[in-house]
């Protein structure tokens, strides 16, 4: 696998066309199976065909129970910057409920470990848990930050079709997820947050100053990126590719020099809908003069038609510099505005 990737990165070089690397990001699957040496050579390709800048954030993603103390001190001394960790809850039944394969203990232990080792650490933490009280979220939040952690992403709890909670809820034998109750631990996030100087800056996202994602942060600008290995996404200006899951056909592909990759050129129609989506769900909002000179008369008109309603209820506002933002009412329900604004 790990050849593979190396060959991947040597076949799509040009991907990029010279953009500087400001954040290279190992996720999906379990990148914490990786040994430092592992590490070390995906990162040494990187560096032989791209320019990176020296400030990149690097960052590796990975669940309490595959961050054993060995491996957090041995992750310290590797080029990892940055560790995304999902803790999802401190609860056990939370864990229980979500099927999680770690503890509540392993959590905590994991937290006061790498707080000691790493400076840059991001969490995942799940609300809208059926069961869970506004206290104990809101106490799930407070442990979050007692650990002095500078980012903190969190979501609402969904059911995938299919999934073994899915099965579970349409058999009755567990609770099915609850809006009201989502929305109202949602409100809580963003005030203990706040309390401890942490910035709203996408719908899921809270961070000190400085400590804003610069991987996921590249998306909600529109910046090009690349994605190496089984499944990985990428996306450049007005294409988006994405690679074949299996493993074993990923590597036999590469192995004869060819990319196991499925291309979408995306249509103006898409690249709009992409763009208010994306610009609604952050603080710096739409930038409707861009949207007007990118996009032309028709869709600016459209989109100040669409938006009207929303300004009206209180949901959205223009501010002065000509930006569409969501307001502190409209941030819980803007993934719901923003497709009610797109073109078909």
């Amino acid at each position: 696998m790990i050849d593979s990737i190396l060959r991947e990165l040597e076949l799509r070089a040009d991907y990029l066309q010279n953009q500087e690397i400001e954040s290279i990001y190992f996720g999906g699957g379990t990148p914490s199976l990786l040994t430092n040496k592992e590490i070390d050579l995906i990162l040494d390709k990187i560096d032989s065909l791209f320019e990176v800048n020296e400030d990149a954030e690097i960052t590796l993603e990975a669940n309490p129970d595959d961050l054993s103390e060995e491996r957090l001190y041995s992750l310290a001394k590797s080029r990892v910057n940055r560790l995304s960790i999902g803790i999802q809850s401190f609860f056990e039944e939370d864990l229980k409920y979500m099927n999680r394969a770690h503890s509540a203990q392993e959590a905590e232990k994991c937290l006061e470990i790498a707080t000691k080792l790493f400076d840059n650490i991001t969490i995942d933490l799940i609300y809208g848990v059926p069961n869970m009280s506004d206290e104990r979220w809101r106490m799930n939040v407070n442990k979050a930050l007692s650990y002095d952690i500078a980012h903190i992403s969190s979501y609402a709890l969904t059911v995938e079709e299919k999934t073994a909670l899915d099965v579970l809820i349409k058999k009755g034998k567990l609770e099915n997820v609850d809006e009201d109750l989502a929305e109202s631990h949602f409100k809580i996030l963003i005030e203990e947050t706040a309390k401890e100087g942490f910035v709203h800056y996408e719908v899921s996202n809270f961070g000190k100053e400085g400590y804003f994602s610069k991987h996921n942060t590249s998306y909600w600008l529109g910046k090009s990126y690349l994605g190496v290995g089984p499944s990985a996404h990428s996306f450049k200006g007005k294409e988006r590719s994405w690679n074949i899951a299996n493993n074993t056909k990923y590597i036999k592909a590469l192995q004869q020099n060819e990319l196991p990759l499925e291309i979408e050129e995306l249509s103006v129609e898409d690249r709009f809908n992409e763009a208010v989506m994306i610009g609604l769900r952050t603080i710096w909002g739409v930038d409707l003069n861009r949207i007007h000179s990118e996009f032309g008369d028709d869709l600016y008109f459209k989109l100040q038609k669409n938006y009207q309603n929303f300004i009206e209820q209180g949901l959205l506002e223009v501010s002065d510099d000509n930006h569409l933002k969501a307001t502190p009412k409209g941030k819980f329900l803007i993934d719901g505005i923003a497709s009610d604004m797109f073109i078909v």
